[in-house]
């Protein structure tokens, strides 16, 4: 359970983080920086006053202290962090080497634009981003502030490499808020609701899905049909795709889906793009999604975990392609911000150092296993599927196995119960009904059986709590 801070310390009420198995980080004491007696609730009613409806939170408690894969609220509840932000904490909350870089550099300058003067941690981060991102080709990294700005920058870049308007994405693909990257989004709810008309020039291909019988041929035959009734692939400047769908359900991209893609894209000229935002930075236990497959993008969108926490993105591409935009067409007034940009390269570095690749790969087979043995307790109410690349997992469930109706309901109810019990946890999925695992890379081995050991408990308190 979740415990108060007067609770004696003890393996669940402790307010002193625990030192890690997985990477050697010091005791540090958790001080509170909130008022005294500050509660949730208080600040529930001061958000909802202060704060538009829109910017939904997925729980009703503030944070105070984070440490690796724990967090503590302002009431001083400790809870077992498997949402890292979603999945922008890899290296975990505060890494100690960046937070001391980016600190380090806080004390040079916090920013100066690097369209005005420059710095060479960009320099330096791009050309490291250059160095991991697939291919042998020359590359060019662009440094920007989020992910939806990645890929509007993305966009923008192909547009002026093949002097062609189309884009086309894929139903389920999840691309960012901003409108033009809304026009690539594939799901309405809560997205899209309401917030049309979108730009022009965008299709929607399907993608490969299981549940709906849409086969990798199926798919691809579609994406020809809209060739011949859409999107004239002569005025298509980029094909767009997750190589693991994100908010769509942590559903891999088949391997021969990716590779047909590429060949598609070079028989008539278009730019793959693939996006990395959610699967990059060694979620999947490699750099990027993609490697899995042997695909070798035009262009990659980066985010999320690449600073540890901080706000950075960029679009790593062909030097060529990258160089197509003139001079002034790129950038923007906070991009490559000179902290994230010294937080991110402490960030590859630790993920390097530490080995989080292979953990990512050992991570995800652990929660394979223990998702299955769970699941094999929990009928009439079933785990329908397992899936994902290294510690980017789903679990889809559906009220059975006969009809595989989706059960968004036991979903919202499992994340509504892990809370109270001191666990974190998100969903996703076209249908709601799918719970993703974005755990730090970082947390210990017993953390995570803690977590797991919680979200056994809380399933099992969703089920009771269902009509017979």
């Amino acid at each position: 359970m979740a415990t108060s801070a007067k609770t004696p310390a003890s393996k669940t009420g402790t307010r002193r983080p625990r030192k890690p198995r997985a990477v050697k980080t010091p005791k540090i004491a958790v001080v509170s920086t909130s008022p005294e007696n500050q509660s949730n609730a208080a600040l529930v009613a001061r958000r909802e006053a202060a704060v538009p409806r829109g910017v939904a939170s997925a729980a009703p408690i503030f944070a105070d202290y984070a440490e690796n894969a724990e967090l503590w609220d302002v009431e001083g509840k400790r809870y077992i962090d498997f949402a890292g932000g979603i999945a922008v904490l890899n290296t975990g909350h505060r890494h100690p080497a960046v937070i001391a870089a980016a600190k380090a550099q806080e004390d040079k300058f916090t920013h100066t634009s690097f369209q005005v003067v420059p710095y060479e941690t960009y320099v330096t981060l791009a050309e490291k981003l250059n160095d991991l991102a697939p291919g042998d080709h020359d590359k060019k990294t662009l440094l920007v502030t989020t992910g939806a700005e990645a890929v509007e920058n993305a966009v923008k870049i192909a547009r002026a490499a093949t002097g062609r308007p189309g884009v086309i994405a894929f139903s389920g693909g999840y691309h960012g808020r901003t409108l033009l990257t809304l026009g690539m989004t594939g799901k309405i709810s809560p997205y899209k609701k309401d917030v049309g008309p979108f730009p022009s020039d965008i299709f929607r291909a399907p993608f490969p899905s299981v549940r709906d019988g849409i086969t990798v041929e199926d798919a691809l035959t579609g994406l020809k049909n809209l060739f011949l009734t859409d999107a004239q692939p002569e005025r298509v400047a980029a094909i767009i795709i997750e190589p693991v769908l994100g908010e769509g359900g942590y559903v891999p991209v088949p391997f021969e889906m990716m590779r047909a893609l590429r060949a598609i894209c070079d028989e008539h000229g278009i730019m793959l793009i693939a996006d990395e935002i959610q699967a990059g930075f060694g979620r999947t236990g490699t750099w990027f999604a993609i490697e899995h497959s042997g695909v070798v993008p035009d262009l990659i969108t980066a985010a999320k975990s690449m600073a540890g926490g901080y706000p950075l993105a960029g679009v790593i591409g062909r030097a060529d392609v990258m160089d197509a935009v003139i001079p002034g067409g790129l950038g923007g007034t906070y991009g490559g911000n000179p902290v994230a940009c010294a937080a991110a390269l402490a960030a590859i570095e630790a993920i390097e150092n530490e080995g989080l690749l292979a953990r990512s790969t050992q991570l995800g087979e652990h929660f394979r296993a223990r998702f299955a043995e769970i699941g094999a307790r929990t009928a009439p109410y079933r785990m329908w599927d397992i899936r994902g690349l290294g510690a980017m997992l789903a679990i889809e469930f559906v009220t059975d196995f006969d009809t595989a109706n989706p059960d968004a309901a036991l979903v919202k109810s499992i994340c509504a119960h892990a809370l109270k019990r001191g666990l974190i946890l998100l969903g996703c999925g076209m249908h709601g009904n799918a719970l993703r695992i974005m755990v730090p890379l970082t947390a210990s081995d017993e953390i995570i059986d803690e977590g797991l050991a919680i979200f056994e408990a809380a399933l099992a308190d969703a089920i009771a709590q269902q009509p017979a």
